[in-house]
């Protein structure tokens, strides 16, 4: 049974700084690309940040770009995301997810989801 298991999430003031964690358990196969998404009340889930797990390549969202940064650990099967100067606008609750391909960004490409992790920025 895949399960993916989250961490970090709280009430924060804007400019502050928060780590989220997650670790997933129970793969079948090595991940192709770990993601974070995130999602508001009565708005689809975006999609935050990603990184590839064989080549570490990574991909952000424009709206954290320069803010954002993920991570991994491959022995783990953990993915980090360090969030800094965080801002109102990224209170949402963050899902991590796990896909078997390489490199994909898209929603539809994870399999795996994680219950989420509530965020939120206060101003």
């Amino acid at each position: 049974q895949v399960q993916l298991e989250e961490s970090g999430g709280g009430l924060v003031q804007a400019g502050d700084s928060l780590r989220l964690s997650c670790t997933a358990s129970g793969l079948p196969r090595s991940p192709g690309s770990m993601a974070w998404f995130r999602q508001t009340p009565g708005k689809e889930r975006e999609f935050v940040a990603g990184i590839s797990w064989t080549f570490g390549f990574t991909r952000y969202a424009d709206s954290v770009k320069g803010r954002f940064a993920v991570s991994r650990n491959t022995p783990q099967n953990s993915v980090y995301l360090q969030m800094n100067t965080l801002k109102p606008e990224d209170t949402a609750v963050y899902y991590c997810a796990v896909s078997h391909l390489g490199s994909t960004w898209s929603a539809a490409s994870y399999a795996y989801w994680g219950q989420g992790t509530q965020v939120t920025v206060s101003s």
